[in-house]
């Protein structure tokens, strides 16, 4: 995955880094943490300018978010009710849970959504309970914009700075997002082989 990454950006500049970070909100097995470090790098060795790699990484983490926000809006509560009644173990939700993390989304809905941008595969899926919660749009965009240009920029200043130990960022960094990754995992299948239906 890395050579394809960086022979992508070798070729396809500031667009390339926009469309990389919206698949990897899309599709998560694309790590920006290989992504925006290398853009870094590049930006170091005359490629794509540092401000335009961050600027295109942060448009296109912002434009992946808000296609699961939009799709979560569109599918809404009801339905995901209706969902869970039939499918809840698999979903590992039960009616009660999800009327209590409506209640705590509602509270906490905008540091969620900001802290959940420099988690590996939180970060693509906070933007779905945001759309079902119907959270402002100003909002979901305002917050996520700023956990993605903080995420992004820092990933690629990271490159910038370290250039020919630029493996060191991959190597500090890729270990807890796939330690991260299988916690979530493991987490899912527990909650999988646990779960009661409601009383």
């Amino acid at each position: 995955m890395f050579d394809w990454i960086a022979g992508f950006l070798d070729s396809g500049g500031a667009l390339a880094i926009a469309a990389l970070m919206l698949l990897e909100n899309v599709f998560p097995p694309i790590p920006s943490e290989l992504i925006m470090p290398l853009a870094g790098f590049n930006a170091a060795r005359g490629g794509t300018p540092l401000w335009l790699a961050i600027l295109a990484g942060g448009l296109g983490s912002l434009a992946g978010a808000y296609l699961w926000y939009l799709a979560g809006r569109a599918f809404g509560a009801h339905r995901l009710r209706r969902l869970i009644t039939r499918h809840g173990r698999w979903l590992t939700l039960t009616l009660s849970e999800f009327a209590a993390a409506e209640g705590w989304f509602r509270r906490h809905g905008r540091a969620v959504v900001f802290f959940g941008r420099f988690i590996p595969t939180v970060r693509t899926l906070i933007s779905i309970p945001a759309g079902i919660e119907r959270m402002p749009q100003g909002q979901f965009l305002l917050f996520t914009a700023l956990g993605s240009f903080i995420w992004s920029g820092g990933l690629a200043l990271a490159g910038y700075l370290l250039e020919d130990r630029y493996e060191q960022v991959e190597h500090w960094i890729d270990p807890l997002s796939t330690a991260v990754v299988l916690g979530i995992v493991a987490l899912y299948v527990w909650r999988v082989i646990r779960w009661k239906p409601d009383a």
